[in-house]
């Protein structure tokens, strides 16, 4: 995990704890600054990318730099990641304090066929360790979609999961992370899956349109 504004962003658990605790003492220096931790998987970490500062997480940095408004965006991607593993490590990721939490888990869940009701639950515990350490701390989803070919009734199921766990825990919903990206072979990877760098820029508009409104207040 690493501030965006001034760290590269970690894929791996040793590296992500260096620069949890460097983030930390950041915070410490910094008592003015608010905090958004961006918590998710590859998307989040920006697999594929050689600079993981062209990764969405990063260029909300660089927004909320060019608006003098006072936030460090954090990034707390980890490639692979599932809805259980993101479960299993959020009581690390939150000793620190935090402002505004994006949680984006779910797309491996999907991948791997993992019953829906384990992902609602494990997103749901997720949610609620977020509230235990913090009640004031906002909370926005990314709304995620799978692709049609696990089925119908699946995809749809899934697709469910995002709109009505942000209604019932009074969270803010990113309707569809890759709005206008998924699907378009120019802004994805070769794996068709993984934004591009044009991708995350498009990424970051539809996640800045929901946090936007959060940050001016």
């Amino acid at each position: 995990m690493s501030s965006c504004k001034d760290k590269t962003a970690s894929a791996s658990e040793s590296q992500a704890e260096q620069a949890q605790e460097e983030t930390a003492n950041t915070s410490e220096s910094d008592t003015t600054s608010k905090s958004i931790l961006f918590f998710g998987d590859s998307l989040t970490a920006g697999y594929g990318l050689d600079d993981p500062d062209d990764a969405f997480p990063a260029l909300i940095q660089r927004k909320l730099d060019s608006l003098h408004l006072k936030y460090d965006a954090i990034n707390a991607g980890v490639s692979g990641e599932t809805t259980a593993g993101g479960k299993n490590r959020i009581s690390w990721v939150l000793k620190q304090n935090v402002d505004i939490f994006v949680l984006e888990l779910g797309a491996n869940d999907g991948l791997r066929g993992i019953p829906l009701s384990e992902t609602r639950q494990n997103l749901q515990a997720i949610i609620d360790t977020v509230h235990t350490k913090n009640p004031a701390t906002q909370i926005v989803l990314a709304g995620m979609q799978l692709p049609p070919n696990l089925g119908q009734e699946y995809t749809a199921g899934f697709k469910k999961i995002f709109p009505e766990l942000a209604e019932k825990n009074n969270a803010k919903l990113i309707p569809f992370l890759l709005t206008n990206v998924a699907g378009i072979t120019d802004l994805n990877q070769q794996d068709g899956i993984h934004p591009t760098i044009r991708g995350h820029k498009i990424v970051t508009e539809n996640v800045w349109d929901i946090l936007a409104p959060m940050v001016k207040q």
